[in-house]
């Protein structure tokens, strides 16, 4: 733990491009020395300047300063991750197989849902991420143990990482009759109100999304749903969440999770959904699957707020994930063609909050004096190669606290 005041020197930050006529060709950076205090940027010298202080210095030794990661989309209270190795069956029934599965499977995890939690919060701090929104089951068959498993978790994890937990309703909001248990677990911790396929879980597009919004005003509590239902079945259901987000006055409150129908329709057809969404504040959360990817760059081009997470981390529904927000987004930079150095280091905004240290113009616009101190140090020239290379994080600071690696 660092003291409370401090001088980090020899800070490499990127500070503009290179240009070759009107190509940009490189990203300049230089070293600079920077003040925390309090867990908060305080102040911003270059590095050629004297730098005339008492208080204790900690060496960045010209490792590159980017803003910390977040992960936000997650299931940290149903890992394998931490124990013994197991694949997930094969599916016979698709996504119902699953729902059965976690009947069972749930209350015998419960002795190690704790434990694991904190090894997968471990794994992502060690990536970068200092802010993770995790889903948290809450249904007949678990009831609120596993909230309460992750509540302590949080509370372990307090000064290394930012926690939103949402209470997640897997089998079904109406399904299950999980209303009340989703309210109380909203009274109990649970920050944000989730829920999964109103049309082909729930099988009522309206009520479910009624349902949720309905909890979220009473609680005054966001909303992150997961919506795989496909086509203009989950266009529908988009745009009836929309109507229902402007009707509670819930703008800038709502996120799409998976929103797996944007990957079905027509380029125009989603290019009118985005300014919808885009109109409303509503946000989406992708996992960049390898297939059936959403047109991530269009909805940003239309304004839509976009992150990124890994969902399952070795689970019973995928044996994949490695817990990293930085390959998320070389994984979609790669996807979507991203290459060249401006779209690589813009393309870090999908997993900092939309924080980036340069504008598309080059000019730079992070760190700032008053910003908190999450960041993480990479061993990297610019954020481009960063993203490219999927670099090595060296060390990881939250709120100007030394929480992972060393420097």
């Amino acid at each position: 733990m660092k003291p409370l005041t401090y001088w980090l020197i020899n800070v490499r930050l990127e500070t503009g491009f290179h240009h070759n006529h009107t190509t940009v060709i490189g990203t300049q950076t230089e070293l600079f020395n920077v003040q925390i205090d309090k867990g908060k940027i305080q102040q911003i010298k270059r590095g050629n300047q004297p730098l005339e202080t008492d208080l204790p210095q900690l060496d960045a030794q010209g490792y590159l300063m980017l803003p910390s990661f977040r992960d936000m989309h997650i299931h940290l209270d149903k890992t394998y991750f931490g124990g013994p190795w197991k694949a997930p069956t094969i599916p016979t029934e698709g996504l119902i197989t699953r729902l059965k599965e976690e009947e069972l499977l749930l209350p015998s995890l419960l002795p190690v849902t704790e434990e694991r939690a904190k090894k997968l919060i471990d794994l992502l701090l060690n990536a970068g991420s200092t802010h993770i929104r995790t889903h948290c089951n809450i249904d007949p068959f678990i009831g609120l143990k596993n909230l309460e498993a992750i509540l302590r978790a949080k509370e372990a994890y307090k000064d290394k990482v930012a926690m939103e937990i949402v209470a997640f309703p897997q089998q079904g909001l109406l399904r299950s009759d999980s209303v009340s248990l989703v309210r109380e677990a909203l009274r109990n911790g649970a920050s944000l109100v989730g829920g999964v396929d109103p049309a082909t879980i729930d099988e009522n597009i309206e009520k479910s999304l009624q349902t949720v919004m309905e909890l979220a005003v009473e609680a005054n509590a966001d909303v992150d749903l997961h919506i795989h239902d496909p086509g203009h079945l989950g266009i529908f259901s988009f745009k009836r969440l929309a109507a229902l987000t402007e009707a509670a006055g819930w703008q800038g409150r709502v996120t799409i999770s998976h929103a797996m129908a944007l990957a079905d329709i027509t380029t125009s057809e989603a290019s009118e959904v985005a300014e919808l969404l885009a109109h409303l504040g509503i946000a989406i959360t992708s996992t960049v699957p390898i297939e059936h990817t959403i047109p991530i760059p269009l909805l940003d081009h239309k304004g839509v707020n976009i992150s990124l997470g890994d969902d399952s981390i070795t689970d019973h529904w995928s044996p994949f994930g490695q817990g990293d927000s930085l390959e998320k987004a070389g994984t979609l930079a790669e996807r979507f063609g991203l290459s060249d150095e401006r779209s690589l280091g813009q393309s870090l905004k999908y997993i900092t909050g939309g924080i980036t240290p340069l504008n598309k113009e080059g000019h730079q616009i992070w760190p700032n004096v008053g910003d908190e101190a999450n960041v993480v140090f990479v061993e990297a020239t610019c954020s481009a190669e960063a993203v490219a290379r999927r670099v090595k994080r060296v060390a990881v600071l939250f709120k100007g606290n030394l929480v992972s690696g060393e420097l």
